[in-house]
């Protein structure tokens, strides 16, 4: 990350209660300068591939993180990531996966296609949180804050 770069974050959730839950948590424990939030697996892809109504580059900037649900409509959350993990200009991306399912395989699946984490929904914030302060996010958000 460049310094001076303000933190985003891609958030992927479906559900509208479970995303408004996850951007004011982000944004009550400082992670985030700015939160873009898609609904579904193909805004995710045309987001992060500047496609359709996400084209312009300095205003749809590649995310540093991207948190990701499994179960999404139109392509589902595995399936972006396996794109993201592939693409040698987006594979860098942390994705830490939200999701409802606490499957094995689901789990399996996601490590296998190179998550970075995998956090079970309803989400311990404050374990959320410190996962990832873990992960860089936490200083990097409070260094970057506007005021």
């Amino acid at each position: 990350m460049m310094s001076g770069e303000p933190l985003n974050i891609l958030l992927v959730e479906d559900n509208l209660d479970h995303a408004e839950l996850a951007m004011r948590n982000l944004d009550d424990a400082l992670i985030a300068n700015r939160i873009v939030h898609v609904e579904d697996g193909e805004q995710a892809l045309d987001y992060l591939y500047n496609r359709g109504r996400y084209t312009d580059s300095k205003l749809c900037p590649k995310p540093h993180l991207m948190l990701l649900d499994l179960r999404l409509p139109k392509v589902d959350g595995l399936e972006v990531l396996e794109k993201v993990k592939a693409d040698p200009e987006l594979r860098s991306i942390p994705v830490v996966i939200l999701t409802t399912s606490s499957a094995e395989r689901d789990l399996a699946m996601a490590y296998e296609h190179h998550a970075n984490s995998y956090v079970t929904k309803p989400v311990d914030f404050e374990s959320f949180t410190r996962m990832l302060r873990d992960l860089g996010f936490y200083w990097l958000a409070w260094n970057k804050r506007p005021w």
